[in-house]
């Protein structure tokens, strides 16, 4: 290997002489500014070749000694004569505690015995060697991916549930201002147009919704009196309330109907009026009657009171499969009417009992009876209960014993339910009529006129700021309003 020094003035000219002395690939090996002038080391690239790779015969091509120390054996506590010590050459005089207690000390035989102490002059003993050192653990990756999954699980689970929290507070905070914003505009409304807070007193104590008033309320043409409002309101309602023409869609086309309901509405009553009024046209032959209700204590037998009356045969189901059997054998039948069982609209047997009807195999249309006496949430929760697939229309009972009917007419309005009959008492089969949209109307307005005068003018603005956003209500987007 030769080295070579060039000197120069400046880098650019030391690089230059090395160029042309060595060649574009020479090896830089220094470069550093001495007495004024640069100074730098290059070596050719031939010399460079040859430091790749020791020759074979070398010292340094022979591999590195294993160092690692192996368990001992018997042998190695045979005891072993003490080395002899090497000469030492001439130095200055140690300290006094050095003169005092000389060590010992090993001569080295390569290089690598720099990183062992020396031995002692004593025979090894177990105690005097080195313990073999225990290997590291394997890197667990499976372990590692487990706990980076479960923190970033943990940190999604947090998130979501600060970010709920947050929009729970943002839908708080939206409904309060809606409220404070509905009941000042209701404020400023009730001073410009008085005729509306008449309007609006009028139909809630009829025993319509406070969201169905307040959005008629709202459309009420310009420049109207109280009087020409209201009127204009029950045509509005009389529009948008779906009867039944004639009876022929019953009494002459025939087919399956059930009829559905909580406890208590009239169900088997209403069964036996319609039954009466089959007979009455078709006679009993073309009738049958099916009731599901085995139940209630007597439920079988009132019904079988009324088709020993009329003449038709009763027929008793447990479950699908006897409906099945039954509606089977009586396919020859003009018209079968079947009683179902009454329950609570918030029974999970509900669910059971319209996927039973569904499910018969034949083509079963449920009319839902409506109790004039319940209020507008609770016939809206027996809607919902009872809708399944679809309602072929309701029949409105107890009509005689209500105080008012315009919850009734409120559901019929907003589920858009065709309204077949009006039961207005116990008697077989009169006390049943045809729905009349326009007496339904005056009638709900007529029978509450006092209940009126107890609403007070303060109090309307609180009613209306507790029904926010009426854009949101789903029901309301169907009224017709012309």
């Amino acid at each position: 290997m030769n080295v070579k020094k060039f000197t120069a003035a400046t880098s650019r000219e030391a690089l230059r002489k090395v160029r042309e002395a060595l060649g574009p690939d020479a090896v830089i090996l220094s470069n550093r500014p001495v007495d004024g002038v640069v100074e730098i080391l290059a070596l050719d690239n031939d010399d460079v070749a040859s430091l790749a790779s020791p020759a074979p015969e070398s010292e340094m091509a022979a591999p590195r000694p294993n160092l690692r120390i192996q368990e001992p054996t018997f042998d190695d506590f045979e005891p072993a004569p003490a080395p002899a010590p090497a000469p030492r050459p001439a130095a200055r005089p140690a300290p006094r505690a050095f003169q005092e207690a000389p060590a010992a000390r090993q001569p080295m035989n390569s290089l690598y015995d720099m990183d062992e102490p020396a031995a002692p002059a004593v025979a090894p003993t177990y105690a005097n060697r080195r313990a073999p050192q225990p290997e590291a653990p394997a890197f667990d990756m499976a372990a590692m991916t487990a706990m980076m999954s479960a923190a970033i699980a943990q940190a999604k689970e947090s998130a979501a549930a600060e970010m709920h929290g947050m929009m729970n507070e943002i839908r708080a905070m939206r409904g309060m201002m809606e409220s404070q914003l509905a009941e000042l505009s209701w404020g400023t409304t009730q001073q410009r147009e008085p005729q509306k807070a008449v309007v609006l007193r009028e139909m809630l104590a009829a025993g319509f919704s406070a969201s169905l008033s307040r959005y008629l309320v709202d459309k009420l043409p310009a420049g109207k009196d109280a009087a020409e409002s209201l009127r204009w309101v029950k045509t509005v309602l009389a529009r948008n309330i779906t009867t039944m023409a004639d009876e022929d869609a019953i009494l002459d086309r025939g087919g399956v109907f059930a009829l559905v309901g909580p406890t208590g509405v009239g169900k088997t009553t209403t069964t036996a009026k319609l039954a009466a009024r089959c007979v009455m046209r078709h006679g009993p032959e073309k009738l049958a009657l099916i009731t599901t209700d085995a139940y209630r204590i007597g439920g079988h037998e009132q019904l079988r009171i009324y088709g020993k009356i009329l003449g038709v045969m009763v027929h008793s189901v447990k479950d699908e499969a006897d409906l099945r059997i039954a509606l089977k054998e009586l396919r020859n039948k003009h018209t079968v009417l079947i009683d179902t069982i009454g329950m609570s609209q918030r029974d999970q047997m509900v669910t059971e009992q319209v996927a039973m009807l569904t499910e018969s195999g034949a083509d079963v249309k449920r009319l839902l009876c409506l109790n004039a006496t319940s209020t507008n949430e609770t016939l809206n929760e027996v809607v919902r209960a009872y809708q399944g697939t679809g309602l072929a229309g309701a029949i409105m009972t107890k009509m005689d014993e209500a105080a008012s009917i315009g919850n009734v007419l409120d559901v019929l309005v907003r589920q858009k339910l065709n309204l077949h009959y009006i039961s207005n008492g116990q008697r077989v089969p009169e006390d049943l009529h045809l729905a009349d949209r326009a007496m339904l109307v005056d009638r709900a307005f007529r029978t509450r006129r006092d209940a009126a005068a107890q609403i007070a003018d303060a109090d309307l603005p609180l009613m209306m700021a507790g029904l926010g956003n009426l854009n949101n209500d789903r029901s309301l987007r169907e009224v017709y309003v012309g």
